[in-house]
């Protein structure tokens, strides 16, 4: 027996939720707030017409039934928090879980189930969502039926303005804390390291500033915030003279280079700090609760966010994306030198500038035409379904030029038709902290008829999802998405899909999906 939830909604809820209207925000420069129940502008997915069925003002967390497959006790992050037609969840754009993946397969081995986070995958591709025209999110929702009868796949697509021009972006204020630990001295680690700040120290503008932080068993500031104006041989040479040596205290090398980052802090600049590591801490804490608490201050006084890159064959992967998830930041990992210079120059203001501070997403399911859902991943990242509204409660950081999306697979109640889903974001503004919201719907009849039929995007997100649920096949603790193909099947529709889009990336992904399929054969 399958382990879908189901998802029942008792008739008080319904009715208390039913007659409360959505609040909806304007986002973007010179939107005027729109309080109204009419849902918000970006939705591609079977429009807005009336009947919706939002996220509710309040909730009330009744349990409702005993739902299948769930035990007493049982440890199962599969699906969604109570009510049990909504699913809260904070945003990610972390993409390491995939990049590490890419690199183990490359040199012949599976990936480690537990390090497969299915929305780190979703979110390494390029997605054709419409962008707004400012700060904010659009939000897309559409889907496809799938062969397995009432199973579909619905996604969830959010996205922020384009990553601006370079001279368009506020200054930034980086601290790079760089691990210099014995482990960084195997190839493609502290020399790819070195290789990516070089460049990237050539791309930032001159108003620009930089720091440096070494960290082995004890950590260094090698160059306090200097700007780049007049300095940047002074910074060539500093990236130059790394050496790796000793252990690995990563606790010391954080908390020193958050205390450099708030002495160097700049008013009205990106203050963020770049973590550069394989993440192996083996001396000092190595706890990344630990670590983050004694830096906690510096992270909610001054709102200086993280971004971890990961590097190296052996990667503590867990640790970096906790540290990233609790640090108000995100995670990629980079294995060659394409990656490391298309995220120190092309993608550089998406990583370093920031649209929407604690954004969280809420999709509230239609019990009258939804039996069952599950969401793909985001485990780490639930919220109570309570506290969408509580801009007290963390959230994602998301930058300009992101996208995050969401995939559900969704059973529909046989014959029904109508309204499917609403789903809303709910972010602050990164400068007044002054909370948005925006709202996209779905009706049964948007659904493609197959997944062929939906667009070569979205047809990539399922590819994507289906190669991530493949690699953690055999962990119980996860059910299967609805008519997945064989491996061989999949490396063959990546193969076309990747010549369709001309899409690096996804040629890249036909290949991951080949060498999985040969190593499990």
């Amino acid at each position: 027996m399958e382990r879908y939830h189901t998802r029942r909604l008792n008739k008080t809820l319904l009715a208390l939720t039913t007659a409360v209207g959505l609040l909806l925000t304007g986002c973007g420069a010179g939107d005027s707030s729109d309080r109204g129940g009419r849902a918000a502008e970006g939705n591609k997915g079977g429009g807005n017409s009336g009947g919706g069925f939002p996220a509710p003002a309040y909730s009330q967390g009744g349990q409702g039934d005993q739902r299948e497959g769930e035990g007493e006790g049982e440890d199962s992050r599969d699906f969604a928090p109570d009510p049990d037609y909504l699913s809260t969840f904070a945003l990610d754009v972390d993409t390491a879980s995939y990049g590490y993946a890419r690199r183990t397969l490359a040199e012949g081995r599976l990936p480690d189930p537990a390090t497969v986070r299915p929305e780190e995958f979703v979110n390494s591709f390029r997605q054709d969502y419409d962008r707004p025209g400012g700060n904010g999110f659009t939000v897309t929702v559409d889907g496809a039926r799938t062969e397995r009868e009432d199973w579909s796949l619905v996604r969830v697509g959010l996205a922020t303005r384009p990553a601006p021009d370079p001279d368009e972006r506020p200054p930034a204020a980086l601290t790079f804390v760089i691990d210099i630990s014995g482990s960084m001295a195997e190839p493609g680690r502290l020399d790819l390291a070195q290789d990516s700040l070089g460049h990237m120290t050539d791309q930032l503008r001159d108003d620009d500033s930089v720091a440096l932080v070494t960290f082995s068993d004890e950590a260094e500031t090698v160059l306090p915030m200097t700007r780049l104006d007049g300095n940047r041989d002074e910074i060539h040479d500093a990236i130059d003279n790394l050496e790796p040596t000793d252990s690995t205290n990563l606790g010391a090398g954080m908390e020193t280079g958050y205390e450099t980052a708030v002495e160097g802090l700049r008013q009205g600049a990106t203050n963020r700090v770049v973590l550069i590591s394989d993440a192996l801490a083996n001396t000092g804490d190595t706890d990344a609760d630990t670590i983050l608490e004694r830096i906690a201050s510096e992270r909610r006084e001054h709102g200086i966010t993280l971004f971890g890159v990961g590097v190296g064959s052996d990667y503590g992967d867990a640790l970096m994306e906790r540290l990233a998830d609790k640090g108000d930041g995100h995670t990629t990992y980079v294995s060659n030198e394409r990656d490391a210079h298309r995220l120190f120059s092309r993608r550089l203001p998406q990583n370093i500038d920031l649209t929407a501070r604690d954004a969280k997403a809420q999709v509230a399911f239609d019990p009258q035409t939804v039996k069952e859902f599950r969401l793909l991943g985001y485990d780490n990242r639930q919220v109570a379904d309570d506290d969408f509204r509580d801009d007290s409660v963390d959230g994602g950081e998301i930058g300009p030029g992101h996208t995050v999306t969401a995939l559900y697979a969704v059973r529909t109640r046989p014959g029904t038709e109508g309204h499917l889903a609403t789903a809303s974001v709910r972010w602050l503004d990164p400068k007044t902290r002054a909370p948005h919201e925006k709202s996209g719907q779905l009706e049964t009849g948007s659904l493609h008829d197959s997944l062929d039929d939906a667009s070569a995007r979205f047809q990539v997100t399922a590819t994507a999802a289906y190669f991530a649920d493949a690699l953690r096949d055999g962990d119980s603790r996860w059910s299967s998405l609805p008519a997945a193909p064989s491996l061989q099947g999949l490396a063959d529709h990546a193969e076309d899909l990747a010549k369709e889009t001309e899409d690096e990336d996804v040629r890249q992904l036909a290949e991951a999906v080949g060498r999985a399929e040969r190593l499990m054969d």
